[in-house]
């Protein structure tokens, strides 16, 4: 594991013996090149991204009770890797560290489509769309963490499910079941830990959605009070945040089209929803105005924030010294 990028991270010392990651690597290597497989990952960046998961893995278990549920919040913008990372994340500390991990999405949180169609009706025609806080159902996460850390070991807890394609969520019945209580949670999604704006930094809009669909900034005002309410409640719960920081809003764009385009190689249904670049640059204008706000105020305070450059490779990682659980 001698890559340039791995050398080029700055991981805190003793964080993994001398020796270590390569005995890790030996033992993940089949397992973990699958996995790169599918998520179509090059071959040529498994060792560097290795290199990165197993000493993200090394650093979940200093910071873990040995016998409690641990909750890792992840954050990053869209087409940032969240999902890639947390699969990753997932596979070492289950076969490296023996741990019972659960991945959640708070993608798979949405409000249904008729549910964000009534909030369009009653508060704001961009409610509609999909990402915001507001369209979450937080209930449904509050409940889904509660069950996970509350299960015995032969209890099943299904796992919510939406489809971006089709912009829906899926029946109940299609959602996998996580058995037995898991050791980690690792609760990933763009604006998971997010703090709200002050008041004065709403005033002006911030792009052409805001400035013709949200003039009097009564939408970008109700998106901040859920983050001040139960959105707050919800990210009370993670005991770790981690920040993949992507380098601009142009990459953003870029990534999530690289996105919407492998759906559509992906999905093959009548009912599918897939954007094209006008409708994907709208749609991004939606996350914009927190996804800055992120960039600009959580490395301050994530435990890890893990740098990207312009080619989404791994540049930099900044640690945080260790911080007293809210709840």
């Amino acid at each position: 594991m001698n890559s340039a990028v791995t050398r080029a991270l700055q991981w805190p010392q003793g964080l993994l013996a001398q020796g270590e990651p390569d005995r890790q690597w030996t033992q993940l290597h089949p397992a973990f090149c699958e996995l790169m497989q599918a998520h179509r990952l090059p071959p040529s960046m498994a060792q560097s991204y290795a290199s990165v998961v197993l000493h993200l893995a090394a650093w979940v278990m200093q910071q873990k009770a040995p016998h409690d549920s641990y909750v890792l919040g992840l954050n990053g913008a869209q087409g940032s890797g969240k999902s890639t990372l947390s699969a990753f994340l997932a596979l070492a500390l289950t076969a490296i560290h023996h741990q019972r991990v659960a991945v959640i999405s708070i993608d798979d949180l949405y409000q249904t489509r008729a549910e964000r169609e009534q909030l369009a009706r009653d508060i704001h025609p961009l409610l509609v769309t999909r990402g915001v806080p507001g369209t979450h159902d937080i209930p449904l996460g509050m409940n889904l963490l509660r069950e996970l850390m509350k299960a015995e070991n032969t209890t099943l807890t299904p796992l919510p499910s939406f489809c971006k394609a089709s912009d829906e969520r899926r029946a109940r019945s299609d959602w996998r079941c996580f058995q037995g209580r898991p050791d980690i949670i690792v609760f990933e999604g763009w604006c998971v830990g997010t703090l709200p704006q002050d008041e004065c930094d709403l005033i002006e809009p911030i792009n052409r959605l805001e400035r013709e669909e949200d003039h009097d900034g009564h939408w970008r005002r109700y998106v901040n009070q859920q983050l001040q309410g139960s959105y707050a409640t919800l990210f009370a719960t993670l005991d770790g945040l981690i920040l993949l920081q992507v380098p601009d809003m142009a990459r953003v764009i870029a990534w999530r089209t690289q996105q919407e385009k492998q759906l559509a190689v992906n999905t093959a249904s009548a009912d599918q929803r897939l954007l094209d670049t006008p409708a994907l640059e709208r749609f991004i204008m939606h996350y914009e105005r927190l996804t800055r706000h992120n960039l600009k105020e959580m490395p301050g305070r994530a435990d890890i924030t893990l740098k990207l450059n312009d080619q989404h490779d791994f540049s930099a990682v900044d640690f945080r010294k260790p911080r007293e659980k809210s709840h």
